[in-house]
């Protein structure tokens, strides 16, 4: 079996001793290169190490160390643009030094998958837990189950029990408002995420903090469910007589947004300017490109990597670290119509 075809699960010393029919000690007497080894079971060992692609150095540090070398993702809702970019930077930070990514991912529609993906988890051996759960739903049944492993949970607000780690939310959002206001626009309505996800939460405080600060008025925020299907339908129905910006807590609301605005006969950004959250790879690609904030998903993954080690060597107590977000200034935003 190659690396290709087991995904992101590279093999641990217990896989490699199980795939050549042999104990776990007998591969690590090969690796140091014990004399007594019949040289038939010491090829079988080294012909599974190839076999498997898996490097003997970090074989013989997982020893060393007594570890599994291996990190537990719970992944709640993957197929949103965050919690996916999020694993796939943690997978790539963590493969530089040495260890491998065992995921369990959630569905939003089936919450008691928390129960089986903490259990599977852990009967791997993995000697932490990175928890991506963007909906406070599935953190709170998380919070019932106790582990005894390290673990660090995705969130923009610090918690006690856990290392926390996130992109900071509530600044991107005061970033993207900050922006428009200093366009001139007086009056910016806000198309929320779903309120159960942290992230729009944050996105939505933020949203309103700039707005509070410059004395403008905090509109009555219309949370919506990520998708561009949902943004369509804000733009074909809701009232912009009075409305000359819109902050979208994402790019896919974002583009049906423009979408819907565009059909009514709005123009962006003449009439109605838009900024969205995450920068897409094909927001420069909208039409018109898409005023955005961009998340450094590579740097959080390093942070979110950095937080699961020390936690494994017992560095201290529960730590909370942030990434600072980045604006992204491009064509649909504008001053507001006089």
């Amino acid at each position: 079996m190659t690396e290709a075809t087991r995904g992101w699960q590279r093999p641990s010393i217990y896989d490699v001793a199980k795939h050549a029919g042999v104990s776990h000690m007998t591969v690590s007497r090969v690796l140091n290169d014990h004399p007594n080894i019949r040289e038939s079971t010491r090829e079988r060992v080294l012909k599974a190490i190839d076999e498997m692609n898996y490097t003997r150095s970090s074989i013989a540090r997982a020893l060393a160390t007594r570890r599994a070398m291996r990190i537990g993702v719970l992944v709640d809702s993957p197929v949103q643009y965050g919690p996916n970019s999020t694993v796939r930077a943690l997978e790539s930070a963590a493969r530089h030094v040495g260890y491998a990514i065992s995921g369990f991912s959630i569905s939003e529609d089936d919450d008691l998958q928390i129960d089986s993906g903490v259990v599977e988890l852990v009967t791997q051996g993995v000697d932490a837990l990175c928890v991506i759960a963007p909906r406070a739903s599935s953190l709170d049944l998380l919070r019932q189950k106790s582990t005894g492993l390290p673990t660090i949970v995705i969130r923009a607000e610090p918690d006690a029990a856990w290392h926390t780690a996130a992109v900071d939310q509530r600044l991107g959002a005061k970033l993207a408002v900050q922006h428009l206001i200093g366009l001139g626009h007086r009056s910016i309505a806000h198309l929320a995420g779903p309120r159960d996800w942290y992230d729009a939460r944050e996105r939505e405080q933020g949203w309103a903090d700039a707005l509070t600060a410059a004395g403008l008025p905090v509109l009555p925020a219309i949370n919506g469910d990520w998708t561009s299907d949902y943004g369509y339908e804000f733009g074909l129905s809701y009232d912009f007589d009075t409305i000359t910006a819109v902050f979208a807590s994402n790019d896919q609301m974002a583009l049906g947004l423009v979408h819907g605005l565009t059909e009514r006969g709005i123009r962006v950004p003449d009439d109605v300017s838009v900024v969205g959250f995450d920068d897409l790879p094909d927001s420069r690609h909208f039409l018109p490109p898409l005023t955005t904030v961009r998340q450094d998903f590579a740097a959080l993954g390093a942070l979110a990597l950095r937080l699961i080690i020390d936690a494994i060597e017992g560095d201290g107590g529960a730590q909370h670290d942030m990434i600072e977000p980045t604006l992204v200034v491009r064509s649909s935003t504008s001053a507001p119509r006089a």
